[in-house]
């Protein structure tokens, strides 16, 4: 059995379950999230380029190992951009696979409906073994999750860096530029690095920016001048 099965199948066993009881019985141990890969492939020392946490980041630090082995990195990150697509466009779907009420069947076709999604994109099946390990789990709740942390490792592994800029209405193109530039020349951002720019818009935060590089975080928005101000206030009375 290969080096890499092996380590999925020990990975299977530790990972955390949701508590929904009965659990199927586990049909894993016929099939790993990748298939076999050559000896050189299998004896590389294959590490995640950045940690990630919570049980989302747990899967998906497994699932990049997984195609890193198998040289399906490239493959795997193209189907679970799919599979964020899909996220986007039906908002509902976090819900249907939280219920605790699906069966085994209905969780069988989803995986299925999920994997249609994902086309010709996944390479020896990684993406579809990995939705099944999920599904057996009673994890595919968690799957949007493993889609973005999954994008986290991917962008790391290629020197990118994110770049989330919000503000409390859409920011026009030029000013995002401005920001941009600022930041590529900041502290913040190594050197090589490239930065992967997202303009959220929260109306929460009535005005001014909270700019997200990385881990890190700058927080200049009107509510949290506010909320500093009301502190402040009910500190002295």
């Amino acid at each position: 059995m290969s080096s890499t099965r092996s380590a999925f199948r020990a990975m299977r066993a530790a990972a955390p379950r949701a508590p929904i009881a009965p659990r199927v019985p586990t049909i894993f141990s016929a099939r790993s999230y990748a298939q076999a890969a050559p000896a050189q492939s299998q004896s590389q020392d294959v590490k995640s380029p950045v940690a990630v946490y919570g049980i989302d980041g747990t899967y998906a630090t497994a699932l990049y190992t997984a195609a890193a082995k198998t040289s399906a990195l490239d493959s795997t990150s193209r189907a679970l951009t799919a599979l964020a697509d899909v996220f986007k466009r039906d908002p509902k779907l976090p819900v249907i696979l939280q219920a605790p009420t699906l069966t085994v069947s209905d969780k069988s076709k989803i995986v299925q409906e999920l994997h249609r999604h994902i086309g010709g994109t996944d390479k020896g099946d990684t993406v579809k073994n990995f939705l099944d390990t999920l599904a057996e789990n009673n994890r595919l709740g968690i799957l949007e999750g493993v889609c973005e942390k999954f994008g986290v490792l991917i962008g790391a592994s290629r020197g990118e860096v994110d770049l989330t800029i919000t503000s409390a209405s859409q920011l026009d193109n030029k000013y995002i530029k401005q920001l941009e530039t600022a930041v590529s020349k900041s502290a913040y951002v190594g050197s090589g690095k490239k930065l992967k720019v997202k303009n959220k818009v929260n109306p929460d935060i009535m005005g001014g920016l909270v700019v997200e590089i990385g881990d890190q975080t700058i927080d200049r928005s009107v509510s949290s001048k506010v909320a500093r101000m009301n502190k402040m206030l009910t500190d002295t009375l």
